[in-house]
């Protein structure tokens, strides 16, 4: 079934440069990228988009570091792109990830941890719309 995804690149691997890495994974795994760009999300962006976790103790932390440095936004098209997306991200502690997925190759730990996924496709539209208008994107 061919459906849409938002990923994030999160800052800390913006900050390491390999944005070319991560994306290079997504179009050698058949996702197309329907939108992409580059952003600095503000504190308040950043809580926003984690509204969901605003009662958890990492709150606070994780949307200072989401608004600590450039992020890559996207939407990734193609077969069962969710689940094909966070199979390739790996679990959410790195150390726990399978050997050559993007949370094993590029995080720094479980909240530094590179990429971003939506998990289901209730939250893919809703986190989609969160960055991109229609018009930014593509249908394939």
């Amino acid at each position: 079934m061919s459906e849409k995804t938002l990923s994030i690149i999160k800052p800390d691997a913006v900050a390491k440069g390999v944005i070319g890495q991560i994306i290079d994974c997504f179009a050698s795994n058949n996702l197309k990228i329907a939108a992409l760009k580059m952003i600095h999300m503000s504190k308040r962006e950043a809580q926003g988009f984690y509204a969901v976790h605003s009662e958890r103790p990492f709150f606070d932390s994780l949307t200072d570091f989401m608004s600590s440095g450039p992020a890559v936004v996207m939407v990734l098209s193609g077969e069962n792109a969710i689940s094909k997306n966070r199979e390739l991200m790996g679990a959410t502690n790195p150390a726990e990830a399978a050997e050559g997925t993007l949370r094993k190759r590029f995080a720094t730990d479980i909240e530094k941890n590179a990429v971003h996924g939506s998990d289901a496709p209730e939250t893919a539209r809703e986190e989609i719309v969160y960055f991109f208008p229609e018009l930014e994107i593509v249908n394939f």
